[in-house]
């Protein structure tokens, strides 16, 4: 069992089920509601768990019930809420889903107004006993200081990073990680046709790190450290029901592999396997086999 160490946010999911995604200016009545915690990072934490590791977060939470709501969650999947930053005042970060029964494509409309989780939080967590940091790819400046900071004290550590979005100066963490996990959105969203068009891109920002893209049904690629371009196909499900969260499954999927020991190329196909699961279910319990 390794330790790992997850930093990024939690959120309130507050997914409403519809069937077809409604026009603008329409009004629909939702099949189904549920709210439940959210968070790239969290989420990836909760499969990890569920993989037989030990499971930090390091996040900010605000005090009340939809704090406490995210603190049971976790702790109900085994994740260790212990490095987390709590405030006052705040509203924990919301995302509303609007999920089309029909395809099981989801619709987010995210708000917040909670402080990243900085490098002086990061540091008052003991990296002694963790064998992997994954960050998400938010607060570029600070996380970059994480991930070269776990670099420079403790060398053997592991570390990835999730490039879901094109924030500013986000290519900044390339270098920093041995994994660094690309999503199709931020593929598309920096002039890139494909995976494989952007693993090259990314190789020279990143020149000694394994590159992976998630492509949803067409699969996932990836680029490892000698050149190699891999790609593992798709499993889709007998019915995709709920695609929220299928990346951050992926990412899980991904990092386990890897503590496991596999190569790259089998660790992708279990990525892929695991996420297809993910996309045929609600919700993210019993994906505890890769």
């Amino acid at each position: 069992m390794s330790c790992i160490l997850g930093i990024g946010i939690a959120t309130l999911d507050v997914i409403n089920t519809v069937d077809g995604y409604p026009p603008e200016d329409a009004e629909v009545r939702a099949l189904g509601q549920r709210v439940c915690r959210g968070g790239n990072a969290t989420n990836t934490l909760v499969v990890l768990a569920q993989l037989g590791h030990r499971c930090l977060w390091g996040g900010v939470l605000t005090e009340g019930p939809d704090g406490r709501r995210v603190v049971d969650d976790l702790c109900d999947h085994g994740v260790d809420t212990g490095g987390c930053r709590r405030v006052q005042n705040g509203t924990l970060p919301t995302s509303y889903v609007t999920l089309n029964r029909r395809n099981g494509s989801r619709t987010i409309v995210h708000f917040r107004d909670l402080p990243e989780f900085g490098f002086d939080d990061y540091r008052a967590i003991d990296l002694a006993d963790v064998n992997w940091l994954h960050c998400e790819g938010r607060n570029v400046e600070d996380t970059r200081r994480m991930l070269a900071d776990a670099g420079a004290r403790h060398p053997d550590l592991r570390r990835s990073v999730e490039v879901e979005k094109p924030r500013p100066g986000v290519e900044a963490l390339f270098g920093h990680a041995e994994v660094v996990l690309f999503s199709r959105a931020y593929a598309r969203a920096t002039g890139h046709r494909d995976a494989e068009a952007l693993l090259r891109w990314a190789r020279g920002r990143a020149p000694d790190a394994d590159l992976v893209c998630s492509w949803g049904e067409a699969g996932a690629w990836a680029l490892d450290r000698s050149g190699r371009l891999l790609h593992s196909p798709a499993f889709a499900p007998p019915q995709v029901v709920d695609t929220l969260g299928a990346g951050d499954t992926f990412n899980a999927g991904l990092i386990a592999g890897c503590l496991r020991g596999w190569p790259l190329e089998q660790a992708l196909r279990g990525a892929c396997r695991l996420a297809g699961r993910k996309c045929g279910q609600w919700g993210f319990s019993g994906l505890d086999e890769l």
